[in-house]
Formats: C-alpha cells, sequence, structure tokens
C-alpha cells in the first residue's frame, strides 16, 4: 500500500498518545519515525512502532521525560535522557549542543540513558539547518547483541551508528549517515516483513555461517549475527563508536553480565562545531559546495546513475515520497494495526485514516 505522509503521521501520533504520551511527545515520536520513511529509512521508521508500544508496556520506555543536563562544564555537559522516547530527548540534547557552540564555538554533549533516537541523521540536519557541524558515535544496549566482530561467529554489540553532517550555502548540507553493521538491522526487519532475502555477505546464522535468510536474526531460540561493514575497517569503526558512545558518555557498554531487557537504549557522544570559529570562517561552506559539485561533475559510469553525495539519496526519497506516498508492505501493516488494536484503536478506524 501507499500512504500519504500526513497521514501516516496522525495514525502513529494517535498510538503514542493513547499508549500515555502527551501530544507533543507522540508528535515528536511521529515526525521522526514518518520522517525516516520519508528518507528511505524504512528501517527506523514505522517498522518499529509495535516494539515501541511494547517497550512502554515493559517499562523499557518513561512517558513524557525531557533531557535532564547532569553534568555541565561549560562547552561539555552530559545530558539524562531518563529512559525517554528518543525523537524527544535526542531533540532536545541537541538543542542544548547548539546553544552551547553559540557560546564557546565549540561543544560536547555526551548524551546517555535514551531510548532509541530513530534515525541518526536527524540530529545532524537539526545542526546542518542551524549552520553547524556534527559528528555523532551511538551505542545502544540493554538488548541482546546483534552484531559479530570482525573473525567472529557470534553478536557482541550493535550496529553502532556514525555519522556526520556538513551545513552548505548553495547546495544542500553532506550527511554521511551509517551503520557500522553492513546493514542496519531493522532493513532485516523489514526483508523479513517482505519475505525477501537479503543480500549475501550480511549475516551469518547461529553457526556462525554465511546466510540470506533474516529470519535467523528472529529465532527463538540462539539466533544469528550480522556482519560489520567493510570487513576489519567496519568492525574497527564500530569499536570507536561502541567505547565513544558507552564508556565517554557513562551510559554502557555491551559487556558479559549486561543487564537486558529486550529495549533499545540509545547513548551518543556528538561533537558540535561553529565552522566561523574555525580559521577563516567564510570559506567553509564555499569549499563544501565547490568540492561537492566538482566530485558530481564526474562522468557517470552508467548514464541513468549519476555520482550523489551523502545526503543526496534521502533528499530523492524524500522528494518522491512526499508527492507518492510512503510503500508499506502487508506484514508492517498489520503490525501498526496490531500496536493500534494493543491501545484500544479499531483496525477499522485505523484502516479509514489510511485511505480516506
Amino acid at each position: 500500500m501507499l500512504i500519504d505522509h500526513k497521514k501516516l503521521r496522525k495514525i502513529v501520533s494517535m498510538v503514542i498518545e493513547k499508549v500515555g504520551s502527551e501530544r507533543a511527545e507522540a508528535k515528536a515520536v511521529a515526525d521522526g519515525l514518518v520522517g525516516a520513511n520519508l528518507a528511505g529509512h524504512d528501517s527506523h521508521g514505522v517498522v518499529l512502532l509495535q516494539a515501541y508500544v511494547e517497550s512502554v508496556r515493559e517499562m523499557g520506555i518513561q512517558l513524557n521525560q525531557h533531557a535532564k543536563i547532569v553534568v555541565d562544564n561549560g562547552s561539555c555537559i552530559v545530558v539524562d535522557g531518563q529512559r525517554g522516547f528518543g525523537q524527544v530527548i535526542a531533540g532536545e540534547a541537541m538543542d542544548f549542543g547548539i546553544e552551547r557552540v553559540r557560546e564557546h564555538g565549540l561543544a560536547l554533549v555526551a548524551l546517555r540513558n535514551s531510548h532509541h533516537i530513530g534515525r541518526v541523521g536527524q540530529w545532524a540536519e537539526q545542526a546542518s539547518s542551524a549552520g553547524l557541524i556534527s559528528i555523532h558515535f551511538v551505542n545502544a544496549i540493554e538488548r541482546p547483541p546483534i552484531v559479530a566482530p570482525f573473525r567472529g561467529s557470534d553478536s557482541r554489540f550493535g550496529t553502532n551508528p556514525f555519522v556526520c553532517g556538513l551545513p552548505a550555502t548553495n547546495g544542500d548540507p553532506v550527511v554521511l549517515d551509517m551503520a557500522t553493521s553492513g546493514v542496519a538491522h531493522g532493513k532485516i526487519r523489514v526483508a523479513r516483513n517482505k519475505e525477501e532475502k537479503v543480500a549475501p555477505g550480511l549475516l551469518i546464522d547461529a553457526n556462525g555461517q554465511p546466510t540470506i535468510d533474516p529470519n535467523v536474526m528472529f529465532s527463538d531460540g540462539v539466533r544469528g549475527s550480522l556482519l560489520p561493514m567493510g570487513l576489519h575497517k567496519g568492525y574497527g569503526l564500530a569499536m570507536i563508536c561502541e567505547l565513544l558512545a558507552g564508556a565517554l558518555t557513562g551510559g554502557g557498554v555491551h559487556r558479559e553480565g549486561m543487564n537486558i531487557t529486550n529495549t533499545i537504549i540509545n547513548n551518543m557522544l556528538v561533537i558540535i562545531i561553529d565552522p566561523a570559529q574555525v580559521a577563516d570562517g567564510n570559506t567553509f561552506a564555499p569549499y563544501v559546495d565547490a568540492f561537492t559539485d566538482w566530485v558530481k561533475e564526474s562522468p557517470a559510469a552508467d548514464p541513468d546513475v549519476p555520482v550523489l553525495v551523502p545526503g543526496d539519496p534521502e533528499r530523492r526519497m524524500r522528494a518522491d515520497r512526499l508527492a507518492g506516498g510512503i510503500p508499506l508492505d502487508e506484514n508492517t501493516w498489520g503490525q501498526i494495526i496490531a500496536a493500534g488494536e494493543h491501545v484500544g484503536l479499531e483496525r477499522d478506524v485505523l484502516t479509514a485514516l489510511a485511505t480516506d
């Protein structure tokens, strides 16, 4: 099915309000999830709604919480998310960081103890829209590890995103948003919902053997693992994300005996830079524009597939889906219906909202 983004936002917002969120919180969650779908990151979109509702029921998410500064050293702050919805917490933490950059030219935000913060590129876009550079290191704890180390055969950490956003002037910002695993776990969930196989080289089964079956990540017994992207290079970057996001923030890292609640608690270390404070600040954005233009002028090896820069795929997908609607497979729509019914919304009501 194809569904208009406004209708999908309304459905998600209604479900989240029904679990007990205030209207502003429900809107932030809906904007974050549907915004991920619009950007083409379906793994971080409405496919997560049912898991969010279950996490509220299991007390993994604490409703109507706000980001709280617990250590304040001027340009360096530690922010506790109080296990609140990450779409609220991460946005507020970025607001804190942007305020400090205006004062100091540079800020370090150590966010810990937030529920799932969604598509991390959203927070880099928040900084770039303010004319700032941001670098993000993220890990996730309190859920079973899902990525195997290079040369390993079982899971030891999460997908540990690395994100960097650079503002521009004439052109669009450059926003690199990537998991350090070969693919985000949510994309495996999407493949399972679509009853599709995944590309080779992304998964191993419970015995450490290569597989293309996404169901190995959702077994009731011993599960398979995602593999790092780029072999040892992705593994090395995943280690850095785990330690900077988890150890430096004080939020925690994967380890033997770690508390497992089957929810997603994110930690994020963010470095925010005002380019105007570095060297000749007037040259940065024009250099970004000039370089990205030059790179994209490279003759495409396939004329039908032009050269892009980080952030372009999301912008293209967003334009397409704003105009034509967001595609949802039958299983994902069924999970949205189930989440709604769990909080007292009738199937007919949700279907009418989607189709009217």
